[in-house]
């Protein structure tokens, strides 16, 4: 009877953790704050894949004649360069919209290894226990102790800072904090009943943690990694601006700011033009990430 009863409880509860999550971005979804918030994330993200590649504005051909050109509305700006352009004549617009593409690919790509290997950690210290939850949370605590900027200037001061470099960097120092809430999710889960009804019908240790702990991990971080992609792109862009990022003439924030704060009295527009830039992208993924959280407190508040 046991077996029968625990047999009936694990469809449920392996999708409890999925069908949360939906409801959680359904919920979210229908907030203004996320609406307004993913309406400018659309707009910047197309406009950053479509517009350097389609206008015939290059980001990296200089033009003396064209140096310091102020922004649209102020006098002596152009149209045929809204956001003016900078000490080389360059079209900061352009420039910014690159650096915003490759900004949101590094962001975007370190934030999901950083939830693939810190959850999967988390998930295996968790169920496991023991002597392995003992490794490796202590690999864990050892791995926070160590300050992102101190990571950061170790490994890219000695090698050629490139996406993959920044990338790895930004992984090391973040995977700790999903580990953890992977953890502390699975040390709750491991103890239900419909995980000892799937071992009692034999389903392997592998199963469990993948189909059915897993999906139950997702809810409490999706909100996180939302806002971790936040996070990492003022990393990235702080990188650029100390000299550690990608360098140039690829375009990041922190390089065309970094450069730009040597002209910022007279030309004000070089450094503050991709600076207005990143904070709007950084608010419509905050807005997001907020509404995600406000979600899931009104789902786990009703349960």
């Amino acid at each position: 009877m046991a077996a029968e009863t625990a047999s009936a409880d694990i469809p449920a509860r392996a999708m409890r953790g999925e069908t949360m999550t939906r409801r959680m971005f359904r919920q979210a979804r229908s907030m203004r704050g996320f609406q307004i918030g993913l309406g400018i994330f659309l707009v910047l993200l197309l406009a950053a894949v479509v517009l350097p590649e389609a206008t015939s504005l290059s980001v990296t051909k200089i033009s003396v004649k064209e140096r310091f050109l102020p922004p649209f509305f102020l006098e002596g700006g152009s149209l045929a360069h809204l956001a003016g352009t900078d000490q080389l004549g360059r079209d900061l617009l352009m420039r910014s919209l690159i650096g915003l593409r490759n900004a949101l690919g590094i962001s975007a790509a370190s934030v999901i290894l950083m939830f693939v290997l810190g959850a999967g950690l988390g998930i295996i210290s968790g169920y496991w226990g023991r002597w392995v939850d003992t490794i490796l949370m202590r690999f864990t605590d050892a791995q926070l102790s160590v300050p992102l900027i101190v990571l950061a200037i170790t490994i890219l001061g000695v090698t050629r800072p490139n996406f993959g470099t920044i990338i790895a960097v930004l992984v090391l120092s973040g995977w700790p904090i999903y580990a953890r809430v992977a953890r502390s999710v699975t040390l709750a889960e491991r103890q239900r009943e419909y995980v000892r009804g799937a071992k009692i019908l034999g389903a392997s240790d592998i199963r469990v943690m993948l189909v059915m702990i897993a999906p139950n991990v997702l809810p409490p971080i999706a909100f996180v990694a939302v806002l971790d992609v936040a996070r990492m792109m003022i990393f990235e862009a702080l990188f650029g601006f100390i000299g550690i990022g990608v360098q140039p003439p690829t375009p990041t924030f922190g390089n065309i700011i970094a450069d730009g704060t040597k002209y910022i009295v007279n030309y004000w527009w070089i450094p503050t033009m991709p600076g207005l830039l990143l904070i709007v992208a950084l608010l419509s993924i905050n807005m997001m990430g907020s509404a995600l959280e406000r979600a899931r407190n009104k789902i786990f508040a009703g349960i």
